[in-house]
């Protein structure tokens, strides 16, 4: 069964000196891939929920179907967070930019975007509390001043940790996205 979620597009890996390649420009679209450490923290869930919908079965064989039922339910809650974790990330598409977080997703329309650019700064480790110094790709609206909005993409994200290159890629692609958007 293919997820289409999983992978970006290959044409973005393969692209030579396209800065925009596209199947169907109509489609949101995650321009790079996701990292190990997201695609490794889903499949550890995954395997979770396998262990959880055995004990299921275990239970509804051996105990009431109420518990059995109940642990099927965790099953499926913890399969839901899995498949949204990968989902996270910046999607692009003709009719603006969406930043799909673990439970709240923001799509800004291409015509209140002033720009999309890289700069150095303090970003978090991971999502965790810690900060360090790297790189991250901010979204500047043009409806409103606000210096407070969480960064696109860091270099020190669940998919860019450790891949400079890969940040840089995406950061690019979706800058570009952002040039011919607002230009075209």
């Amino acid at each position: 069964m293919p997820l289409p979620f999983l992978t970006a597009d290959r044409a973005f890996d393969t692209a030579g000196d396209v800065a925009l390649p596209f199947d169907d420009r109509e489609r949101w679209r995650r321009p790079y891939r996701p990292g190990p450490w997201r695609v490794g923290s889903a499949a550890l869930l995954l395997l979770l929920a396998s262990f959880v919908l055995f004990a299921a079965v275990v239970i509804a064989l051996t105990a009431s179907v109420s518990e059995a039922g109940f642990c099927f339910g965790v099953a499926l809650v913890v399969i839901a967070g899995a498949l949204r974790l990968l989902r996270m990330g910046v999607w692009v598409s003709p009719r603006g930019l969406r930043q799909v977080c673990f439970l709240v997703s923001r799509t800004t329309p291409w015509a209140r975007v002033v720009s999309v650019r890289t700069v150095q700064q303090p970003v978090r480790w991971l999502g965790l509390p810690r900060t360090v110094q790297g790189q991250a790709l901010v979204l500047v609206r043009g409806d409103r001043a606000d210096g407070d909005a969480p960064p696109l993409l860091t270099t020190h994200n669940a998919d860019f940790l450790g891949r400079v290159e890969a940040f840089d890629r995406a950061a690019d692609a979706v800058e570009a996205w952002a040039e011919e958007q607002r230009h075209g």
